[in-house]
């Protein structure tokens, strides 16, 4: 693999195993970044980790469940054990819910979205933070879903987890745009071919839809040309 935009560059990207998380994973190691993945589930990430290989790059496995106690300050453990500073964060893991009405929440449940959409990407922003602030011109990107912004009925799980992180996310870039060169966007990649949309639309035509690959590339595109803090964008296709 030649030299690219992020050559010399940690990335860092969770959900990784599968859909936009891979195939961001997979774009970020192209354009030369060494990338760590994460997630839950080892098999995927291993084989997302050869395709890294075969395609000439180079990644690390992380297996780990962000919602996990004390699994997130272990991994940032580990990573500034070998690397002094965080290029490219993508925090893309994210758990769907339950699609009802909100008279019917099951909070046990809403309690474990909220768990991971939200509180997980606080704690991996506060981890990270010092890696973050170590690095010549670290982006951090979030994924969100347009429910965030504009209420659907029946998604108000999904929906009120992902207006939480934006939040979340932004107000972060906002604390950390004047003392770091640190810089904090959001990208909404609309309908695209992952399991999560299979889920929540069972009879829609995959085909019909973006490839996550459509929205790694434009993810990729950001990490390397960079953004101001606030940016935010919704991918077309």
């Amino acid at each position: 693999m030649s030299e690219g935009a992020l050559s010399g560059r940690i990335a860092l990207v969770t959900g990784a195993s599968r859909g936009i998380g891979a195939a961001t994973a997979l774009e970020l190691a192209r354009q030369g970044a060494h990338v760590v993945l994460t997630a839950r589930t080892a098999g995927g990430l291993e084989e997302v980790e050869e395709a890294i290989f075969a395609a000439g790059g180079s990644a690390t496995i992380a297996p780990l469940d962000l919602a996990e106690n004390d699994g997130i300050s272990r991994l940032a453990e580990a990573i500034s054990g070998r690397w002094a500073a965080l290029d490219v964060l993508v925090l893309n893991a994210a758990t769907l819910g339950t699609l009802s009405a909100v008279p019917a929440i099951d909070f046990k449940e809403f309690a474990k979205v909220l768990t991971l959409n939200v509180t997980a990407q606080a704690a991996m922003l506060a981890a990270f933070d010092p890696m973050l602030k170590a690095s010549r011109g670290a982006r951090v990107i979030g994924v969100t879903s347009g429910v965030g912004r504009t209420a659907r009925a029946y998604w108000g799980v999904y929906g009120a987890s992902k207006a939480a992180f934006e939040n979340l996310l932004l107000t972060y870039g906002e604390e950390v745009a004047h003392i770091s060169k640190v810089r904090v966007g959001i990208v909404d990649p609309g309908a695209t071919r992952t399991k999560m949309r299979a889920r929540a639309f069972p009879g829609e035509d995959p085909a019909t839809v973006k490839a996550p690959e459509v929205v790694a590339e434009r993810i990729a595109a950001l990490a390397a040309s960079g953004f101001e803090t606030g940016h935010f964008e919704r991918v077309a296709g």
